[in-house]
């Protein structure tokens, strides 16, 4: 049998064509595809930099903000609060010694922050990821005479100063976690942003 009759030049068109939607069709799949790689609007944002307003924060009181998916607690404390601070001897860590829990800008003192009357820290325990409850009142029936103020996790026990060192005895390996952090301005806090250092 001969391929006298075969239309050479309409077979290579044929094939040239099905080649085309062929490979129009692999970019069709591989676009969706390589496009899912990319973080999502809304991961994007949750990796964002928070700016938080202190200006009406008063000494004792706390506000609490969403970083990365987690909770950051930021406090004023008062001048009581910061004297009790540096009278606490039962502490785990008290110089905080472990600097993986704080970027290298933050002072190693009982204050453990950029301006002692402000603190900011990740509100998850360093025990098993609960969240602490903050916990301010004075020597509560519960925590105990020696209580000063503090966070106390409700799920293992772990207590912690307002300045978020761990105390002895506590489950929690560690003292909280500061997050990055600097002062836009006096009243302005920015999470997620390093401090510069000199």
């Amino acid at each position: 049998m001969s391929n006298d009759g075969v239309n050479k030049g309409r077979r290579r068109l044929l094939i040239g064509a099905t080649s085309a939607v062929g490979a129009v069709g692999a970019v069709g799949v591989a676009v969706p595809f390589v496009a899912s790689w990319a973080p999502s609007a809304k991961a994007r944002t949750a990796g964002a930099p928070v700016k938080v307003d202190i200006s009406k924060l008063e000494a004792g009181q706390q506000m609490v903000v969403s970083w990365r998916g987690k909770p950051v607690w930021v406090l004023r404390r008062s001048e009581e609060t910061l004297a009790n601070l540096a009278k606490l001897s039962n502490l785990q860590d008290p110089n905080s010694e472990n600097l993986a829990q704080q970027p290298e800008y933050i002072p190693q003192t009982p204050a453990r922050s950029i301006r002692d009357d402000i603190t900011v820290l990740v509100g998850i325990c360093t025990h098993l990821g609960c969240s602490p409850t903050h916990r301010p009142e004075l020597a509560p029936a519960d925590l105990g005479d020696d209580w000063v103020g503090g966070y106390y996790c409700p799920c293992h026990g772990s207590r912690f100063d307002l300045s978020g060192r761990v105390m002895n005895g506590s489950p929690a390996p560690s003292n909280l976690v500061i997050p990055p952090h600097h002062y836009e301005s006096d009243n302005v806090i920015i999470v997620g942003v390093d401090q510069e250092v000199a």
